[in-house]
């Protein structure tokens, strides 16, 4: 879907276990968060460009992700999968934590307990 809501695709990951894909999420914020990251080029490091998606997402707000499950999965096991394969590249315990509790909810909430 290349946009939400008013909202443009930035990107799209895959969560994959073993060869079948398990889930995607799409990130979505607005235009002027991406023209913001125009002038970053596409040789740009890593850090350098992590930093100023952050910067402008954080001021050109919304910024949302889209879920999209390829399985029937519960809220749990979903939200435990995301967090597990967000914790190597994040080394705030608290943080993720957070995120596996905002992704049971809000999954719960849609009736996926």
């Amino acid at each position: 879907k290349p946009s939400m809501d008013g909202l443009s695709l930035f990107g799209v990951g895959v969560r994959k276990k073993g060869p079948i894909k398990v889930y995607s999420v799409g990130m979505y914020a607005s235009s002027a968060a991406r023209d913001a990251l125009s002038s970053l080029s596409k040789t740009a490091d890593r850090v350098k460009a992590l930093a100023s998606l952050q910067s402008s997402v954080k001021a050109n707000p919304p910024t949302s992700f889209l879920l999209k499950m390829n399985f029937k999965v519960g809220a749990e096991k979903m939200a435990s999968a995301i967090a597990d394969s967000v914790s190597p590249r994040h080394n705030n315990v608290n943080d993720v934590e957070e995120l596996k509790t905002l992704i049971f909810d809000g999954v719960s909430a849609k009736g996926a307990a």
